[in-house]
């Protein structure tokens, strides 16, 4: 028996079942925008899956990977490395700072999140210490396989099992919109000092440059460094996620860049290869690997994938780093970027919406309630410009190769879905 449209079999991530019958197919996509089955276009300003930061259809990636493909698809990462891998890497070590020179690749932020915690377990048990506390943020999402959802307060994705570690949330200490003063920038370092004193020592702390599902929250300027600091005087690891923030998005290579800083274990995926195929990758020190020699079992990473780090995806990635460069789509982000925060901040005068906030190429605009925040969605997709909902706040964050001329609709076409709502 085959399924009709309204009775798919498949069977959608994060979606109410009773939504999934009869909604939107998208069935093609270029450069900044996707068409649906209707036939309609749309600017898309959620990057795909907030991945597709080259724009859809790049003519280099698509050839990169047919290269590749010809040339090599993959080869066991246990049996053998091949040059995608080998190159991509040494150009990561390249571009972040410090000695974060070694890489795992994986294929999902997920994953990255795993391998990034058993590291930094595994680290302190190589050099004799008993450590195995971890802190995130009450607001943090790093992910949804077991260990990932451990680290989660956030009511979606909090886990309903036993932590197999202590894990210590530290809460926001003030809404979202007031998080970008120096007095609230005060109050987060207090909070995450009173969790490194509290307790055993702290293997890790691990954050988010920028708290994407939990609020879309741009965190104090300075913050990060203040962390650093912190860390330093506790001896434990700073881990920070770049799985969304990272390769651009926020106007910078890595969201702590904005910070000048270095962590000692840095996750990535999304932006690494554009979303043309999975990949993701964990940069540690050199320090950090060279204990592993002292792990009990392998003497190295007792953690891998199939197709972590697949030929094609890192063949793709390679092709991504030149084309940022060479399209200078960082810069992009940054000027984009402020381009569209200004422009929509306008929208603050309307009763609906509380505040709009935003850090490169992603845009948070905050409304009175989730069932605003819904409709105005829906109304801005009506309008020619997908966003993405979540409890009230509705983020934009469109492909860092973003016009001029499509910051301009983005803006208006936005704002004109809030009036509709609002009248």
């Amino acid at each position: 028996m085959h399924s009709s449209p309204s009775t798919s079999s498949l069977w959608r991530p994060w979606t109410p079942i009773t939504q999934q019958a009869n909604s939107m197919r998208i069935v093609e996509a270029r450069g900044n925008r996707v068409r649906d089955a209707d036939g309609n276009w749309y600017l898309d300003g959620v990057s795909g899956v907030l991945n597709a930061s080259c724009g859809h259809g790049h003519p280099r990636l698509i050839e990169a990977a047919s290269r590749q493909f010809r040339q090599l698809v993959h080869y066991d990462p246990m049996v053998s490395s091949h040059d995608p891998a080998e190159t991509l890497t040494a150009r990561l070590a390249e571009i972040l700072p410090g000695e974060l020179n070694e890489t795992v690749l994986l294929n999902s932020g997920s994953e990255a999140t795993e391998a990034a915690v058993r590291i930094a377990l595994q680290y302190w048990r190589n050099i004799g210490e008993d450590r195995n506390r971890v802190i995130t943020f009450e607001a943090a999402y790093h992910g949804t396989t077991y260990l990932a959802q451990q680290l989660s307060g956030l009511p979606f994705t909090v886990s309903e099992w036993v932590p197999p570690f202590p894990i210590d949330h530290v809460a926001l200490p003030a809404a979202a919109r007031a998080m970008r003063t120096e007095e609230s920038a005060d109050a987060l370092v207090a909070r995450f000092a009173r969790a490194l004193e509290a307790g055993p020592p702290a293997a890790a702390v691990m954050v988010e440059p920028l708290l994407g599902l939990g609020g879309c929250v741009v965190l104090p300027a300075g913050f990060l460094a203040r962390l650093r600091t912190l860390c330093d005087q506790h001896g434990a690891l700073l881990i920070l996620d770049e799985v969304f923030c990272g390769f651009g998005r926020t106007g910078r290579m890595f969201g702590f860049d904005h910070d000048g800083i270095t962590p000692d274990i840095v996750t990535m995926s999304k932006g690494i290869s554009g979303g043309y195929l999975p990949l993701a990758a964990v940069t540690v020190t050199s320090s950090i690997k060279e204990t592993f020699v002292r792990e009990p079992v392998v003497q190295g990473l007792r953690y891998g994938h199939t197709t972590g780090g697949h030929a094609v995806a890192a063949a793709v990635a390679n092709t991504v780093l030149d084309i940022m460069a060479d399209e200078k789509l960082v810069e992009n982000s940054a000027t984009q970027g402020a381009a569209l925060l200004d422009g929509l901040r306008k929208l603050e005068s309307s009763p609906l919406i509380t505040d709009v906030r935003g850090l490169g190429l992603v845009v948070a605009v905050e409304t009175d309630s989730p069932e605003s925040g819904a409709a105005i969605t829906a109304a801005a997709v009506e309008a020619g410009v997908m966003t993405r909902h979540e409890r009230g706040v509705i983020r934009i964050a469109p492909p860092l190769t973003l016009t001029a001329d499509d910051t301009a609709e983005a803006i208006e076409k936005f704002g004109g879905a809030v009036d509709a709502v609002a009248s």
